[in-house]
């Protein structure tokens, strides 16, 4: 399994930007499909984004809006999601996920960092 360890959360104001880090241990990231999930308080986890194998496929939630961009950096091993025009419904805690090659479901979960939004 790949271990995945996520970085950037924290309270910002309505309207402001974020950017999350997902940091992968596996060598071989550029071959992966990743994602980043979220999950309010009392809500069941949902999908926000997805990156394909190749860096120009990619799939955004209804709800995204065009506010984010999912992205990743091979070099670095890290994935993120840069989150702008945030509002109080974007409050959950963020988890990015990965797809090992020739696997059909996702195979690593991190543990999530919180983002909060305030008014």
């Amino acid at each position: 399994q790949v271990r995945l360890v996520e970085s950037g959360g924290g309270l910002v104001e309505t309207g402001g930007s974020l950017r999350l880090s997902c940091q992968a241990s596996v060598l071989t990231f550029a071959s992966y499909v990743m994602a980043w999930f979220r999950q309010a308080p009392g809500k069941e986890r949902e999908f926000v984004a997805g990156l394909g194998m190749s860096h120009t496929a990619t799939k955004y939630a209804d709800f995204v809006e065009g506010r984010f961009t999912i992205s990743r950096d091979v070099r670095k091993n890290t994935m993120y999601l840069q989150m702008t025009s945030l509002n109080l419904g974007d409050t959950a805690v963020y988890s990015c996920v990965a797809q090992a090659p020739s696997q059909a479901t996702y195979t690593s979960w991190g543990r999530g960092t919180q983002e909060t939004v305030s008014s």
